[in-house]
């Protein structure tokens, strides 16, 4: 079963997009419910930072597939390991584990002295549910991230598409996390060792709103398996997010051009 362009384009948007922070918020399906099994073999650029909140622009080439089992498992770069439960076309929901990547200490120079995160499993549960066809509201709870593997994470979002024309469509994403204290701290806080190993004032932020991410998504398609697509997101981080020691830049803009072959 051929992936639909709809499908396509909110994976790359919401999950490539998301990369920019090395994390993937939400599930989405590769192959409509019940459909034969399928997937999404692509590449993409993307034009980030070298981690969130940094005012340090990066480029990279990623790789990424995704597969989908008729009877609901799945497993890939962007969507994790897990079950769709649902067999209806409208609502998605169900179990997964997602890797939460870390962060290096070399990855930039206002990191030195805070040391690395390692990269960590994360467990979780998704819901999505669509009450028209353009329209889709999705949420997330993702637990295990950072060093301490205390890390809780919630996100909701919405998104909504249209076809500009039979090998075009747009579609749109408006999405939240909220953190808990223990994978703020990891990500934002500065302890005192750390304070005295890299200069920086020592921080503790309290669980909130982590950050708010708006994005807009071009697809095109070119062939009945290959197709092209653009994304275009701002994240704006908010809360205690927002002022910690690290942050060069509290609102940053991520670009993604890739191109997936759907089989």
């Amino acid at each position: 079963m051929k992936v639909t362009g709809h499908l396509l384009s909110a994976l790359l948007l919401v999950g490539l997009g998301n990369l920019a922070h090395a994390q993937s918020e939400f599930y989405r399906r590769v192959t409509p419910p019940g459909a034969p099994e399928g997937g999404i073999a692509g590449a993409a650029v993307l034009v980030g930072r070298e981690y969130q909140g940094s005012d340090e622009v990066r480029v990279r080439l990623l790789p990424s597939i995704e597969y989908q089992w008729a009877n609901g498992f799945f497993a890939g770069g962007l969507n994790g390991v897990g079950y769709n439960a649902s067999s209806s076309p409208d609502k998605a929901y169900g179990v997964r584990i997602t890797p939460d990547f870390g962060r290096k200490e070399r990855r930039s120079a206002v990191l030195e002295g805070l040391g690395d995160i390692d990269p960590r499993p994360e467990i979780g549960a998704f819901y999505n549910f669509s009450p028209a066809r353009q329209v889709t509201f999705s949420s997330s709870l993702r637990y295990g991230s950072g060093n301490s593997r205390k890390g809780l994470l919630v996100d909701v979002g919405a998104s909504w598409s249209t076809t500009v024309t039979p090998a075009l469509r747009v579609a749109t994403t408006l999405a939240t996390t909220w953190a808990n204290g223990e994978h703020l701290q990891e990500y934002f806080g500065i302890t005192a060792a750390q304070s005295t190993r890299s200069g920086l004032a020592a921080y503790s932020p309290s669980g909130g709103l982590k950050d708010v991410r708006l994005g807009v998504s071009l697809f095109y398609r070119l062939t009945p398996e290959w197709s092209l697509t653009g994304a275009v997101s701002h994240s704006e981080l908010v809360g205690d997010a927002r002022h910690s020691p690290i942050v060069g830049e509290k609102g940053t803009v991520t670009g993604v051009l890739a191109v997936g072959y759907s089989f």
